[in-house]
């Protein structure tokens, strides 16, 4: 448990303890993607609660790629001024805040959108209403909209960043071949299907320098027929590492999981807590780069049996 209350630091990046509050939806946004003062105060409260790390909810850095209604936005310079306002709030909590970028992609809301969403392949046979397969400049003009986006979050006050490829959106589809059908130098080999990943972490590295935080999330397992495995997680993990990423949070699933989901039940006892956390002792086992872990995690107790998954 000592472990877990002890400060660390992320390239550079120092925190008062070793606990995340993980990203996840709030839908306190304006409905136009703003920061509102009620998502302000809910940034707030985790600082005060002495949160070592606090990452925002998933954040468009596209129009075309908002999923959920109430979202936050980082997908034009307007957004900077409105963003700076949660940053200063949790720093004069002594807190550290980090953005989580991410791209709906086939998960995209066409309502909310008023385009048609857009994926490494079409989704035909997995979602409702399929989508569009993403041309070589729909691609580039995604990775674009990234590094445009983590270069507002850091005028904006930001501490890092977050890439979010883990849930079935965009960035998580191209890694699953479950959803990733190309045929060319983005589909087929785990070094083809990260490849959209690194340009993406390469364009915001451009963008915020050398001493910036860049964390990503990523999938253990799709729980999903032809889906991301937890040996394809390993092996993107180690890209990744060798990529630069800083460090590494582990979840798994998507909408479409379903029953195949095996964690999807009460938590009782300890050893039901942290779902991810054999994939994550594996990736550690294997690699240097800091992991993160999350997912039914109950109790300082039931953690204190995982902490050695988490850090060295």
């Amino acid at each position: 448990m000592a472990k877990l209350i002890e400060r660390t630091q992320i390239r550079g990046l120092k925190f008062a303890n070793r606990f995340i509050r993980s990203a996840t939806w709030e839908g306190l946004a304006a409905e136009n993607g703003g920061c509102t003062p009620e998502l302000v105060d809910r940034m707030v409260e985790l600082a005060r609660g002495c949160v070592g790390l606090i990452v925002t909810g998933h954040t468009y850095v596209h129009p075309a790629g908002q999923a959920t209604p109430y979202q936050l936005a980082v997908d034009n310079d307007a957004r900077i001024d409105g963003l700076r306002e949660m940053t200063e709030a949790v720093h004069q909590e002594g807190g550290r805040i980090m953005m989580q970028l991410a791209h709906g992609g086939l998960r995209s809301d066409p309502q909310l959108t008023n385009t048609t969403p857009i994926g490494p392949s079409t989704g035909e046979g997995l979602i409702k209403s399929p989508g569009k397969k993403m041309t070589a400049a729909g691609i580039h003009q995604v990775v674009t909209s990234f590094g445009q986006a983590a270069q507002r979050a850091k005028a904006a006050g930001f501490d890092g960043i977050q890439i979010h490829a883990a849930h079935g959106y965009l960035l998580s589809q191209f890694l699953s071949p479950a959803f990733n059908q190309r045929g060319d130098e983005y589909g087929g080999t785990m070094e083809n299907r990260v490849r959209i990943i690194l340009e993406v972490l390469q364009k915001i590295r451009q963008a915020v320098g050398r001493n910036y935080p860049i964390l990503i999330k990523v999938n253990s397992e799709d729980f999903l027929n032809n889906g991301l495995s937890v040996g394809d997680f390993l092996e993107a993990g180690g890209i990744l590492e060798t990529a630069g990423i800083d460090a590494i949070e582990v979840s798994g699933g998507t909408p479409l999981s379903g029953r195949l989901v095996p964690f999807r039940k009460e938590i009782t006892f300890d050893r039901d807590q942290a779902y991810f956390r054999k994939a994550s002792r594996a990736l550690k086992k294997m690699r240097k780069v800091p992991v993160i872990l999350v997912g039914g995690i109950r109790s300082c107790h039931g953690l204190y049996r995982h902490e050695s998954t988490l850090y060295s």
